[in-house]
C-alpha cells in the first residue's frame, strides 16, 4: 500500500539517538553510529520523531510500503520490556574497586575480615554465575599471570599478612598458563606466615567447575 512513513537522510544523521527515543513506536534504531527505521509496518508515519531531530536529518514520504502493524509494535514493547527486566535483574557483587591485581593497594579498608577471591581474569568470562557463587560476600583480585608483567607473590602475601583476613578462594581456569596465579597464591599464603582457610576451583573452558 500507498502511506506516509518516516524517511531518514543517513548523510545528515549525527548519530545523536534523540529520534529513537521520541519514538514511540520502538521504530528507529541506531545502527553503526546512523538512526535506521528498523520496519516499515512499526512507523505509523505520524513524524513523532521529526521535531526531535535537531539535524533536519528526518522527513515524511509517501511511498509503497507495508501497512502499520500496531500488534507487532505491542509485540516489540513487550520484548524489549522483558530484555529490560532480564537486565536490571542481574545485580552486581562487587564490593570494590579497583579488581586487578597490579592496581589494588596493599592495605584498604575494604580488607578488613575480607574473604579473599584471587581470580583468573577469564574466569568471570567462562563461568556465567561468577558474580553470585565467587564474588559475592568477596573481595575480588583478578590477574592474568600470562600476560601481567611480573610475578603477584610479594604483593599477594603483603595483603595477606598486612590485613585481618578470614579466607582466601582461589578460582583460575583448567588452561596450564592459569597455574602461574594458582602458585602465587598459595605461595604468597604461605610467605605471609598466616594459616586461613583457603580452597582452590578449576573452571574448564565450557564454564564447569572441574574441582
Amino acid at each position: 500500500m500507498i502511506r506516509k512513513i518516516v524517511k531518514i537522510d543517513e548523510e545528515k544523521c549525527t548519530g545523536c539517538g534523540l529520534c529513537a527515543s521520541a519514538c514511540h513506536e520502538n521504530a528507529i534504531v541506531m545502527e553503526n553510529g546512523k538512526a535506521h527505521l528498523l520496519r516499515d509496518d512499526f512507523c505509523d508515519g505520524f513524524g513523532d520523531c521529526l521535531p526531535a531531530c535537531p539535524a533536519g536529518a528526518i522527513s515524511i514520504d509517501e511511498r509503497e510500503c507495508a501497512e502499520y502493524d500496531p500488534q507487532a509494535v505491542e509485540k516489540r514493547k513487550q520484548n524489549l520490556m522483558q530484555q529490560h527486566s532480564e537486565r536490571t535483574a542481574v545485580k552486581s557483587e562487587l564490593m570494590q574497586w579497583p579488581v586487578q591485581i597490579k592496581l589494588l593497594p596493599v592495605q584498604a579498608p575494604f580488607y578488613e575480615n575480607a574473604n579473599l577471591l584471587i581470580a583468573a581474569d577469564c574466569t568471570a568470562y567462562a563461568y556465567a554465575a561468577f558474580h553470585r557463587d565467587f564474588i559475592k560476600n568477596h573481595i575480588t583480585l583478578v590477574g592474568c599471570p600470562k600476560l601481567d608483567e611480573g610475578d603477584y607473590t610479594e604483593k599477594l602475601s603483603a595483603i595477606i599478612s598486612q590485613n585481618n583476613i578470614k579466607s582466601l578462594t582461589i578460582v583460575r581456569m583448567e588452561v596450564p598458563c592459569c597455574g602461574g596465579l594458582e602458585r602465587a597464591a598459595t605461595d604468597a599464603l604461605k610467605a605471609s606466615g598466616k594459616f586461613l582457610p583457603w580452597r582452590i576451583i578449576v573452571i574448564s573452558r565450557d564454564g564447569e567447575i572441574l574441582e
